[in-house]
């Protein structure tokens, strides 16, 4: 089974959108994220993590507010920006680290 650390050290850029289902702004971004997730599969990893479901996840990487989009490469914390962000915004983001 992989874990979250084995995934973000991998090949692939990771791309970890922290969320809560009680957030407005997280239901009109999810839809962005996963399209991102379609355009760049093969080149990318997105994982989307529950904040309420995963607290140590959101203790560690100190998620203040969501939604919060973080990237990883090959382990390292590359990007990271809270908000809702467009679908040209996000691809701007991920495209500078492909």
């Amino acid at each position: 089974m992989e874990t979250f650390h084995n995934i973000i050290k991998g090949d692939l850029p990771v791309l970890v959108d922290f969320f809560a289902t009680w957030c407005g702004p997280c239901r009109s971004y999810s839809p962005i994220v996963e399209s991102v997730a379609k355009e760049y599969s093969g080149k990318l990893r997105v994982l989307k993590i529950d904040i309420d479901k995963n607290r140590e996840f959101a203790s560690q990487y100190q998620i203040q507010s969501v939604p919060t989009t973080i990237i990883f490469k090959q382990g390292n914390m590359v990007y990271r920006q809270s908000g809702v962000l467009d679908a040209g915004e996000l691809k701007k983001s991920v495209e500078q680290f492909l």
